[in-house]
Parts: structure tokens; sequence; C-alpha cells
């Protein structure tokens, strides 16, 4: 029979064909195929003959064509037929389907959608038949099919509904998604499709994700670009985040949610990315739908790890680099600024939520790009070094740069530059490959980026360095190349390069010697800064590679690095070589004594700490030192002075310079001396490898170098000022040589007498004697010191231009004070008494520490020992600060200041000074050891105990109470016995420390409570104070709520001692602060208020920005309008208070006589800032009833009808008040001139009228933003129905005014002067009358 079929076919007769296949059963046609598809064989010939023998004019035909098409669709669907025969076959129906009836179409159709819903599609090859049948639908112009009557278009779109809300199997989705990319949709159908696909996701296996998301995004080139990546993007998001919930252990709301292990998402997460960039390449449009999509969510959401992974990887196409590397920094810029806002304001953190970490998120994004992510790693160097270079340290006015530290709260700036950083670290210790490339951009950088700041670079290779050392070697090429630009570098970048790499130093052997050739070849460089930088490059090899026999570490308070530990072992069988190398070394620096005395000073300052880390170099460097002595050192007992200080200058082309600094000198040996003594002793008794030749040898040294300071001792106490030609008679003022020759022995004479003081106070062990020589050469000091303050009183000098730094180290400053004010030990007590009897000692002694503080709090490190060890350092400022605490609480200034006036500032009020720094030093540079520092301070503990849990708030609270009761007692006693500058302090003291509280804890409540008690009840005259303490109830108030209650009553405050600007107007006196009268209501006060309006204002204006975005991201959202419109109320409601009590403050302040000034122009600035914010709160309003999201709440309807009331006609009235007291300025300039010449006359006018324009200039801005906001009100009334506008009266015609009683006035003058020009005319009528006519002159 099918051989019969053939022929017939193959003779061209269809009649025979259509006969025999009439007379088949549909049974026998089925069984026929399928054995034909089977085999292999002619199974499209069967087909085609079958075709041929049914034609669709007949019914027969169209019912049998339709049986071979379920038919075959169920044999290709039952995975039996080979690929190849299945395929000829789909293809054979494809190519006959165009031949099909509709309703046979329309029934076919109906089949699959069935076939779909009952989940019998398996391997879904027979789906490529689907699209052929629904464009062969589509193009029917009218169906009758199932009783209804559509065209073809109508019924597609029926069907592709249908499909899309029915359940599909998982198994078949990729297919589907596959078949719709042949099927020709509308933009609306593919959105049905695409989000059925999208909402798939979920129930898919995530191996199968990767693939589905290649389909549709070969499907997104119809449309729907945004749907579709929206949808991959919140899909990922939420895995990563049920991922974490899992590791954190939080159970997961949805029992669905299983997750999948972290590499294998992180796999599957890679893959998508790798699919997405791929189409991007292809289709740009995606790109700039993906940029868009980002741009427009808020960064919160946005910036999550997979978005961040897949802009990165977008990055690397490079039309889109540019843009994904620009979003990314402002998105992360503005992230930081919006988290640092929110942080500063409790109104905004109770409104909206925080947000989530960026840094957390790129970090996460780096440490997931090990699972394969390799076209992540490339953009995320790239972008952490675009953070660098942007956000770094900029260079500041003169070259300076500002003073990053470590531990201060950072700027949203500095914030990114760390992230670069941490980017960069974390990508150099996860990926192996691409280590080399950031060495070697991170040392380019700091060889060529010389002229602006790198340290954020040196801190970034240091961290590489110590995280790695060893792998670092691989690299060594590159730092050795490095070395070769050090003599080129500024001393500080030369510094910071060698301490980062000092670790690698002592396990490269190439590196360190490159190093010492490039040193020495610096050392003979004609460039003073060249032998700067190998002076200290030498001394920080001599501190780092020890001698055989040095002390240990610990007795060094030598910090090491776990990486420096790894190599110590290496140093033990190298000591004899590194003891050649480090005598070697310093051969090469006593080239440095003949030297200019900036290279000098730098050895002087660095010996001593060599000579502690490397003990065993004392010999040396003590009888280097001792030969340089001796240079300047009259060894004759009798002679007067001691000192050559005539050696010390040089004469350079006719100019005087300083070549040796005598005092550092002076100093650099005294504290070696002390050291040797102290430690190499107790050493010396556990030791056998020193020869005893040595030992004596070395303890001559030291006896010599004893012997010539107590002799400089005795004879510089005995010296007079004439010995060194300082007597009153001499000359100190620059312009002549003389005078900067005696300037400069000055201070050589003043550091000199310092060093001695120390020495004697160390060396004495607690004697008299010693004591007694410290207060000869205090007075000695004294006596010279106050010599130049009065010379450079009556002419400038040297000294004068600012105070010369103490050479007083910072232990000695710490246990000088411990001793004149705590020591109590009896056996110092008659000893001490000699110091403690002079007060002006004392003063001194607490204005060094003062001197030592400020230093610290500047640049982080003081001058002299330990000035660079921050443990050290800490330890001193802790001692330091307990010692001055307990002066200040323990003696009353009130007290002290009776007992004797003094010139200058009292103790106490240095005390208090240096108390304000140490507090300020302590939680900019040492914040994580706040918990020690109050636990040390704690003067009736002293500062010993358990430092195990200490409260931070509970312990800053005590001390606050301590500086709160000095400042009652201030403020209880007689008006002059205020001392304001001890109060200004207290107020700063108290507002450092309460930033130690917890703002949500008790203490803070009651801080915060205090202040405002102290404001309301004390009713002072001082400004200063006044705003200091101001400042700080606003700056705790903003912390617990809004201030804008606050701000209310004050306006009515300064409203109330200013006086209305109507003057007729008597205004009903009470104050709510008592602090606020005539003297500080304006400007003081006036401007606080002002300055804190615009912080409220800000806060208003960031919040509408936040809720504009929500509103624009939930648009699509109509299903959840109630929902979601019921968590943006909170904030709505909170806006609109806010602005309504801000509108009554201001309804205050612009009725108020403010004086002409800068508060004017402040004020007027600030309403015209007011009525924008009120604008865009319009506009917000105007969005949501465009969008269908918003409706108006009575609440802002009250606020218009209040800023249509209380705030326009006021601000009009105002608006002509200050334009007359600005008119009477120019008046009043003019007028105070005119006895003088015309010139001058004419310049004060000038300069009063530029001063009026300038203070004007506001006004037009603020009438715009009147009229910008009733424009927009008129807007909104059309959009919500609502009448706004009635509320508000119609705008003063700013072009043409008429001031009624000024006319009334103006109008009774002008009567008053037509009647009497009447009376004076009938006057002159009536002589006229009685004289008679004149004669008239002829003309000639």
């Amino acid at each position: 029979m099918d051989q019969k079929i053939l022929d017939l076919a193959a003779a061209e007769d269809c009649q025979g064909l259509l006969q025999l296949l009439q007379r088949m059963k549909e049974q026998e046609i089925g069984a026929l195929i399928t054995r034909y598809a089977l085999k292999g064989k002619e199974t499209g010939m069967l087909m085609r003959a079958i075709f041929k023998g049914s034609p669709c004019l007949s019914k027969e035909g169209v019912c049998l064509r339709l049986f071979v098409y379920k038919h075959c669709m169920q044999l290709v669907e039952s995975g039996d037929l080979q690929s190849d025969v299945a395929t000829d076959m789909i293809g054979l129906l494809m190519l006959e389907a165009h031949q099909l009836t509709g309703a046979a179409a329309a029934e076919l159709a109906s089949l699959y959608v069935d076939a779909i819903k009952g989940g019998s599609i398996i391997n879904g090859k027979s789906l490529d038949l689907f699209p052929t049948i629904l464009t062969v639908l589509a193009s029917q112009e009218s169906l009758d099919y199932g009783g209804g009557d559509l065209n073809g278009e109508e019924y597609k779109k029926q069907l592709i509904n249908t499909l899309c809300s029915s359940r599909w199997d998982p198994k078949c989705v990729i297919h589907l998604t596959s078949m719709f990319r042949d099927v020709p949709l509308s933009i609306e159908e593919l959105q049905f499709v695409m989000m059925k696909v999208l909402r798939m996701f979920p129930k898919l296996d995530l191996q199968e994700l990767p693939p589905l998301v290649y389909q549709l995004l070969l499907l997104s080139a119809k449309g729907c670009k945004k749907t579709l990546l929206e949808g991959i993007v919140t899909f990922f998001h939420r895995q990563d985040q049920l991922q974490k919930e899992e590791q954190t252990g939080t159970e997961s709301m949805e029992l669905e949610a299983v997750t999948v292990p972290q590499d294998q998402l992180c796999h599957i997460e890679g893959t998508v990315i790798l699919h997405i960039v791929f189409a991007i390449k292809l289709d740009h449009d995606l790109g700039r739908e993906l940029i868009r999509y980002l741009k427009a969510g808020d960064a919160g959401r946005v910036l999550c790890s997979f978005n961040i992974a897949l802009m990165l990887s977008v990055a690397r196409i490079h039309r889109f680099e540019e843009q994904v590397f620009d979003f990314l920094k402002t998105a992360i810029i503005k992230s930081f600024k919006d988290g640092q806002f929110q942080q500063n304001s409790k109104f905004l953190q109770d409104l909206i939520p925080a947000q989530c970490n960026v840094s957390e998120m790129i970090l996460e994004t780096v440490s997931n790009s090990v699972f394969g992510w390799d076209h992540v790693t490339q953009s995320l160097v790239q972008l952490g070094f675009i953070f660098m270079d942007s956000f770094g340290p900029k260079t500041g006015p003169f070259g300076k740069v500002a003073e990053t530290t470590p531990h201060a709260t950072k700027t949203p700036s500095q914030q990114t530059c760390r992230l670069g950083a941490k980017i960069l670290l974390e990508t150099f210790k996860v990926h192996e490959p691409i280590r080399s490339e950031i060495l070697e951009q991170v040392l380019n950088r700091v060889v060529t980026k010389s002229t602006s700041p790198i340290n954020h670079y040196i801190d970034l290779l240091s961290d590489i360095v110590i995280s790695a050392p060893l792998i670092l070697l691989d690299s060594s090429s590159k730092v050795i190349e490095a070395f070769d630009h050090l003599s080129y570098l500024p001393l500080s970048t030369v510094q910071g390069l060698l301490k980062a790499v000092q670790p690698l130093l002592k396990v490269s052997m190439s590196m360190k010697d490159s190093l010492i050739l490039v040193l020495r070849k610096a050392m003979f460089s004609s460039h003073l800064d060249s032998r700067k930088s190998a002076v200290a490059g030498f001394l920080l090899l001599l501190k780092n590679f020890k001698v055989l026999g040095s002390l240990a570490s610990s007795q060094c308070t030598q910090a090491l690095t776990a990486s420096q530990v790894q190599v110590d072992v290496h140093m033990r069988y190298n000591a004899s070589a590194n003891e050649a190398l480090c005598l070697e070394i310093l051969g090469s620096l006593r080239r440095c004594l003949s030297q200019q005395v900036d290279v000098r000073l730098m050895l002087y300052e660095g010996l001593f700490d060599v000579l502690r880390r490397n003990s065993q170099l004392s010999h040396t460097i003590l009888q280097t030192l001792l030969s340089q002595l001796k240079r300047y050192y009259e060894v004759e007992e009798d002679l007067l002075p001691p000192l050559k200080l005539e050696g010390c200058i040089t004469t350079q082309g006719g100019q005087i310079y300083l070549q040796e600094p005598l005092a550092h000198l002076l100093s650099c040996i005294q504290n070696c001396l002390a050291w040797s003594k102290q430690s190499l002793p107790h050493s010396r008794h556990d030791s056998d490898i020193y020869d005893n030749d040595d030992d004596d040898e070395e303890d001559s040294f030291q006896h010599d170098l004893e012997n010539q300071l107590d002799s400089t001792t005795r004879r510089m106490i005995k010296s007079e000022l004439e010995d060194f030609e300082l007597d009153k008679s001499a000359d100190f003022s620059i312009m002549s040589n003389v005078g900067i020759k005696n300037n400069i022995y000055a201070a050589l004479v003043l550091g000199v007498y310092e060093v001695l003081m120390e020495h004697n106070f160390i060396a004495g062990n607690y004697s008299s004697n010693q004591f007694e020589n410290i207060i000869s050469l205090f007075n000695r000091y004294h006596k010279l010191s106050d010599l130049l303050k009065e010379k450079s009183g009556k002419g400038k000098s040297l000294s004068s231009s600012k105070t010369a730094r103490s050479l007083l180290s910072f232990s000695f400053v710490s246990c000088l004070l411990t001793a004149l004010f705590r020591d109590n030990t009896q056996s110092h007590k008659e000893s001490l008494s000699v110091l403690r009897s002079s007060n002006e000692f004392m003063r001194y002694a607490v204005s060094v520490a003062l001197q030592k503080i400020q230093q610290l709090e500047e640049t982080g490190q003081t001058d002299g020992p330990d000035g660079q060890n921050a443990e050290k350092i800490f330890k001193y400022l802790c001692e330091i600060t307990r010692v001055l605490l307990w002066r200040y609480t323990s003696i009353p200034s009130a007290v002290e200041e009776s007992g004797k006036k003094e010139k200058g500032r009292t103790i106490s009020l240095l005390c208090l000074e240096g108390l304000l720094r140490t507090f300020n030093t302590v939680q900019h540079r040492y914040q994580n050891k706040i918990p020690q520092f109050l636990n040390a301070i704690d003067v009736v503990s002293d500062g010993e105990g358990e430092q195990e849990d200490i409260n931070i708030t509970v312990k800053a609270a005590f001390h606050i109470r301590q500086f709160q009761r000095s400042l009652v007692t201030q403020l209880s006693g007689d008006e002059e016995d205020f001392n304001s500058k001890e109060a200004q302090l207290l107020v700063s003291i108290l507002s450092t420390l309460s930033r130690l509280l917890e703002p949500t804890s008790e203490q803070f409540g009651q801080m915060l409570t205090w202040t405002v008690k102290i404001c309301k009840e004390n009713n002072l005259e001082d400004v200063h104070f006044c705003k200091g303490l101001m400042s700080m109830m606003f700056n705790l108030h903003v912390l617990r709520k809004s201030p804008a209650s606050l701000l209310q009553e004050m306006s009515r405050d300064v409203h109330c001692c200013l006086g209305d600007i109507d003057q007729d107007i008597e205004i009903e006196e009470q104050s709510h602060f008592s602090m606020v009268n005539s003297r500080t209501a304006a400007p003081t006060v006036l401007q606080l208020i002002l300055s804190q309006t615009e912080k409220v204002l800000e806060e208003v204006d960031w919040l509408i920005t936040k809720l504009k975005s929500q509103l624009s991201s939930d648009k699509g959202l109509t299903d959840e309008n109630s929902q979601i419109s019921t968590t943006r109320e909170p904030a709505e409601k909170a806006i609109v208070l806010q602005l309504g009590i801000l509108l009554t403050a201001f309804h205050e302040l612009i009725q108020t006589s403010i004086p002409a000034g800068s508060c004017v122009d402040t004020l007027l600035k600030e309403l015209a800032k007011m009525y924008s914010i009120l604008t865009s709160l319009v506009k917000y309003y105007i969005q949501g009833y465009t969008g269908h999201v918003a409706h108006l709440p009575a609440r802002f309807e009250k606020l218009v009808k209040l800023s249509g009331s209380h705030l326009t006609p006021q601000c009009y009235a105002f608006i002509t008040y200050v334009q007359n007291i600005q008119s009477e300025t120019v008046n009043f300039g003019g007028g105070a001139e005119k006895k003088k010449d015309k010139k001058k006359e004419m310049a004060a006018i000038t300069a009063a009228t530029a001063r009026v324009l300038r203070e004007t200039k506001p006004i037009p801005n603020l009438v715009f933003a009147i009229e910008q906001y009733e424009k927009f009100l008129i807007h909104l009334t059309k959009k919500s129905k609502v009448n706004l506008m009635q509320y508000m009266k119609l705008s003063t015609s700013r072009d043409f005014r008429i001031n009624a009683a000024t006319l009334d006035a103006a109008l009774q003058e002008q009567e008053a002067e037509e009647i009497q020009d009447e009376a004076n005319e009938q006057s002159s009528v009536t002589m006229d009358e009685n004289q008679e006519p004149k004669k008239k002159k002829r003309k000639r």
C-alpha cells in the first residue's frame, strides 16, 4: 500500500491518491508514517504524497492533514525518532502549514496549548512547528472557531495570554522561550511572555538558568529589554540574600527557598554575566538600557554584588567603559554621602531604614570573583585605582596636604579612597595573575606623583608587603627599579616607601644591596634632598639589621609585623655580616657631620632610635658624638661660655646661616647617655660575648660625655647673656647680619638650656643640688626668652615669628609634670619643693606639654625620642592628661588668680587648653583606644584596675560631670568674676566629650537637658560663650530629635529682643532662652538659627528626593499602591510637620527688625530655599498624581494655607523693609561725608551702593522662588481637583508698588504746601495793590 502511494505521487496522479487515501483508515496512515519514520527512509516522500492526496479544498483533506500533523507531533515528542528524521519531518510540516485553513490552524494551536498545560511536551522538538502555526493563524482575517468570530491576530493574542497564564512544566521552559523567538509578537505579548518566563526562574534548577537567560537575551532583540534585565538582576540579588541569610544563620521566611552552595551559585552567576556581556557586544541598545535602569534605581538596591560584577564586566567593552566607571564613582560617593547624612540626623534615621553597606558589596564581589569571574578582575583593579586617583588626598594651598588620620570619622571622599585600597589589596590576595600589575601600578604612582600626596599608595604598598612578603620576592625587580628613582623623590615619599618595603629587605639580599648602592650615590649628590633621603635610608637599615648581641626587641620597644617575625630566623646566621654592614653605614653617615644643618639634624634625631634598637652599635655612636662635640666644647674649665657658638654658623654669599644645630647634638648625646646608663649595664651582666677592652673604652666615652655635660651645666649657669653677646643692647633685627647671628645664637642657647635641664633632672635622681641647677638654668632661659619677646615687640626678630619647638622630650615632659603635681613620695618632697617654688617654671612645664600635644594633634607625632612610636606616645599622653586633669580640678582657677596676678595665661587655663587638645587628639588619632584612655586618666582610681568591659558612655559621663560643675561654678559667681576664656574652653571640652556618649543612652539625655537648662536660665552677654554653648546644644539635639521646635522658640526670642519691623507694634515679652538678649541676638544667635535652619531644610530636601525616587520605582506596581503609599506616609507626614514648624519660625524672623548686614542676606537666601523645597514637595505630589500613586493629605493643604497666610505676605513686607534700611544706609553713607572733600564723599557713596547691591542680590531670587511655588500650586490644583490657590493672595507687582501710608503722608504734605502757597500769593496781591506800578523800560 505504501509503495502504491509513492508510485501514484511520482506519477502525479492526484485523483488516484485522493481515492486511495480516502479508502484507508487514519490509523493505517498513522502506522505507515510511524514505520517509515522509525526506519528513517523516505519519510519525507511518503508525507509529501499524503499531503498531495489531501488537498485543503475538501473537508476530508483538511481532516487528514490535521490527523497527520497531530500524529507527527506525537511521534516527534516520543523521542523514538532519529534527530535528522525528526528535523526533516518538522521542516516538511512547516512548509505545508501555510496550506492549512484558519480553523485547522486554530485547532492545532489549541492542541499545543493543551499539551503545554498538561506537561506532555518532553523534548520540545515539536515546538519548532508552533511559531509557524501561530504565524498562519495571525494571517487569517476572520476565524470561525469555537463558536466565536475573531480575526487571527486577536485569537493569537488570546492564545498567548492563555498560555502565559497557565502552569508550565519547568523542563519545557527553555524550549518554549526558544520557540517564542520565532513567533511574531507585539510588545504587549512579548511583555506577557517575558514576565511569565521570569516568574519561572525560582522553579528551575540553577544549572538551567544560563541557557534560559541566553534564550531570553535573544528574545529581547524584539523589545522589553528593561523588563528582562530587571528580572535577572532582581532574581540573583534575592539568591545572594538567601545565601547570606543561611550563612548568618537567620531563618528564611520562604519555606520553598532552598539555597545552593555558594561556589555553585557564583559559577552560575558568572556564566549568566558572560551571556549578558556577549549580548551587549552584539546589541549596544541592551547595554544602554542596562545603564539607564541602574541609574534610575536607588543606589542601595542597585549596588548589589551581582550588579557590580555585571557592570564591571560590561566595562570591558570600550564603548561603555567610561559610562560604567563614572556611574560607579557617582553611585558610591553618593551612597557614602547619604550614609553620613543619615548618621548625623536622628530625624532621618527614624524615617528611612539604613542603606546597605556599599563597601561590603564591592568587597563581596572581589571575594566572589575567585569562582571563575576572570572577566571582572581587570575592571576591579581599574576601579580600585580610579577611586584612589580621584578621591585620594589633594594638595591644599601652599602645597600642604590635608592630614588624614587613621581612625577619625572619614569624609565620603576618604571612605571611597580607602575602599579603592581595600579592593586592590583583596584582589592582590586572591588573584595571582594580576599581582605584578597591581604592584607595578602602585610603584609607578609612588615614583611619578612626586608633586601630589601619595600617602594612600604607600599605605597600600605597606599592606601588600605585609600580606605576602615572600610572594613579592618574585616581583623584586620592580621594587629595585623603583629604588633607582629615590634620589629624585621628596623626602617624605622616600621615608614612606622604604618603611613599606622594609620587611622585604630582610629576605632579599639583592634588594638590600641595590638599595645600599642607590643610597651611597645619593649621599654624594649635589641636591640637599637626595642627601637627606640617603640619611633616612641608612638610618632605617641601621634600625632593622641587628648586630649579634643587641638587646631583644621587647627591650627596644620595636613593633614587629608577622612578616618580620618570619625572617628573624634568617637574621641569626647573618649577625656578623650585619655588623660589618652597620659599621660601614655608620662610616658613610659620618660624612653628614660636615654637611648642611638639615642633614645633621636628621642624623641627630635618628641616631638615638638606632642605638636603642641596635645596642651593639652604642660604642661607635657615642664615639662619633663625642668627637663631634669636642669641636664646639671649651675644654678649659675656667673659660666662659663653655661652648664655641661662632663655630656653629657659616657665612655664604654675604648671608649668615646656621651650620651646626648644637642644641640638637647635645639632646642626642643626652638621650643616648641616659638610655645607655639605664639599659646596657643590665644586659652586660648576662652577656659573655662583650670584650672587656670594649667595655672599658665605651665606659670612658660615657664618662667623658657625662663630665662634659656636667661641666657645661655649671658654666652655663655662671655665664651671663653678655658672654654670648646677647645682652639688652644687642641687635635682634632680621635686617642686619648681626641681628641674624644674634637670633641664631639665642635659639642655640635656649635649646642648650632646655637639654641641660632634662639632663640634670634625669641624672640628678631627685637631688636638691641638681634641681637647684635646673631652676638656675631655667632662670637664665626665662631671662633670654623675655629679652627676645621684648625685642620682638619693638622690631620683628626671627625668634618672634613663632615659638621655637621645645627640645624637651615627650617622655621627660610627662615625667616632669607627674613629679611637679602628683609626686607625694616623702624622700622626693624636699628636692621637688625647689622646683615647685617657682611658679614660672611650673607654668613653663605645662606650656611645653601643651606645645607637644598640639604638635601631636596636627601631625600625629612629636619631636625627639619615641616621637613616632604610637604606643609610647599614647602612654605619655595618658599620663600628662591625668596630671592636667588633677591640677585643674584640684586647684580652682579663682584661688590661683586671687593669689597672684601673672602675665599671660594662668596654669589652670593652660591645663584646660591642654585637656581640650588631648581629648580632640585621642578622638581623631586613637579612636580604638578610647576605653583605655578614659580608664587611664581616671584620677580617682589612679588609672589602674581591670580594663575589661569599660563602658565608654559611663566613663565619659563621669568626666563630663566634673567639667559641668566647673562651668556652673563660673556661671553662679558675680559677672565681673566670669572668666570668658575659661568658660569657652569648658564648653569646647564638654562638646568634645559629648561625642563619646551613645545618643540613645540616659547620660546623653541628661547632658542635653542640662545644656538646654543652662541656655534657658543664664543671661550672659558674652557673645563667644553664647555661640559655643548654643552650638553644643544644637549638635546634641540633632542626635536625639529634630531641632525645629527649638528654632521656633529661639526665633520668637530674637523677635522680642530686636523688635518688629513695624515700630508701632509692641511685642509681648516672653523669653524661652535667657541666653538670647539684646547683645547676643544679632548676629550671633540669629546666624546660629539660620545655619541650623539650613541643615533642617537640607534634610527635608534629601527626604523629598528619596521619596521621589521611590515613587518612580513604584509606578509599575499598581496592585500594591495602597500598601506602598502607607510606607511613604510617615515620611510625608514628617516633611509637612517640619516645614510647618520652620514656616512659623520664619514668620517670626521676617517680622523682626534685623540690622543691615550678613544676617539679612542669609535670611533672604534661606527664605528662597524654603520656597524651593515647598515647590519640590508640590512637584512630588504632581508626580504622584501623574503616576496615579498619590493623594493629597489634609495636612498638606494646611501647610499651603499657612504659607499663604503667614509667610508670603510677610515676605513682601520684609523685602520692603530691607530696601528701606539699605537706602537709609546709602543716604547715611553720603551724608556723613558731606563736610569732607568731594572725592571722599563719592567714594563713600560708591562703597555703600556696592554693599547695598550685594546685599539685595537675593531679593530677586526670593521673588522668583515665591512665583515658582505659586505656579506649581496651580498645576497641582488642576491635577488634584483641589483648589489650593484659594489660600494664596495676589502677588505684589515688583516693578510698581504703592505704599499707602507713605502716599497719605506725601498727599497731606502736598496739601499743606498748596495752602501755604495760596496764602503767600494772597498776601503778595494785597501788597501790590497798595504800591504804585513800576514804569516799563523802553526797548533800545
